[in-house]
């Protein structure tokens, strides 16, 4: 059994889909497959229901998930640990975020932090969409993530092998462009069934959206992944799109964008910082305890 295995095993429950998780792999699509194969034989079970309408885990793939996943994750924590032991680690902070807060939150947050702590150490960000940053974290590639979180909207960090905390408050608001600049209605409202800038699949905040509010009533007019994108589309007047308030609250303020959907379809959510409950470097720990008293948690 090899440690690739089990990450191919991961990276296929996230996409659900054989060539897109061989793409993310860097290998061709057969070569993947014998992997899966592979894993399935060493375990005696098979992992994933391949007739069902869209890939599925099988009660087996289900029951054995969590431990790959703490697996995976353990695998790198050794290799970092030696490395300190040896001397070897660098003492780089890492960081995760989702692609909005990289911007909007993160350099804030870390100069509030550094009120009670001397930051002397290199940091490293790096910002991607939901999906990509559990996977790095499952891995142990980063020290901490910075994310949107609401409590029905699932996510592969769960206890007990990961922490964490609120850090901030967030809304996501559904907004469209004006029809003039003297008509403030929305030129794309939810009640008419307007035009959608939705986010896609892998994307953190369109699995908020779709735990707080299911299938929205409205036509499909264009996805991404990234919240920027969306905002840009939206300013355009191409559609509307649920948008983080931190992200677009200038543009409501100058009439750029406008509610195209009343306070009701609105989304509360939490900016949380999430990390690995195993013990980390010693300059992780010693920032995690300045996070937390930032964030006024004993």
């Amino acid at each position: 059994m090899e440690l690739d295995w089990l990450e191919d095993f991961l990276t296929l429950v996230e996409t659900r889909n054989f060539s897109r998780a061989a793409e993310l792999r860097h290998i061709t699509q057969p070569a993947f497959s014998r992997r899966i194969r592979a894993l399935e034989h060493w375990l005696g079970a098979q992992l994933f229901d391949r007739d069902a309408p869209r890939l599925a885990l099988t009660h087996a793939g289900e029951a054995v998930r969590p431990t790959i996943a703490e697996i995976v994750r353990r695998a790198y924590s050794a290799r970092e640990q030696a490395r300190e032991v040896g001397g070897a680690s660098e003492t780089t902070l890492r960081f995760l975020s989702t692609n909005s807060l990289s911007t909007t939150f993160f350099p804030d947050w870390v100069r509030r932090i550094e009120r009670s702590f001397v930051l002397e150490t290199p940091i490293s960000l790096v910002a991607d969409n939901m999906a990509a940053c559990e996977r790095l974290m499952l891995r142990g590639d980063a020290h901490f993530l910075l994310c949107h979180h609401h409590p029905a909207a699932a996510h592969a960090l769960d206890e007990p092998h990961f922490r964490s905390i609120a850090v901030g408050g967030d809304t996501l608001i559904a907004v469209s462009a004006p029809r003039s600049a003297d008509d403030p209605t929305p030129r794309h409202g939810l009640a008419d069934g307007g035009a959608l800038l939705a986010f896609s699949e892998g994307s953190g905040m369109g699995r908020i959206l779709s735990a707080a509010h299911g299938p929205i009533s409205a036509t499909a007019a264009f996805a991404s992944p990234l919240a920027s994108v969306l905002y840009a589309m939206a300013r355009d007047g191409r559609g509307l799109a649920w948008l983080p308030r931190s992200l677009i609250e200038d543009s409501l303020r100058h009439g750029e964008l406008v509610r195209a959907a009343g306070p009701e379809m609105d989304v509360a959510v939490e900016i949380r910082a999430v990390r690995p409950l195993a013990p980390q470097h010693a300059i992780a720990e010693r920032f995690w305890r300045a996070a937390m008293k930032a964030a006024d948690i004993a």
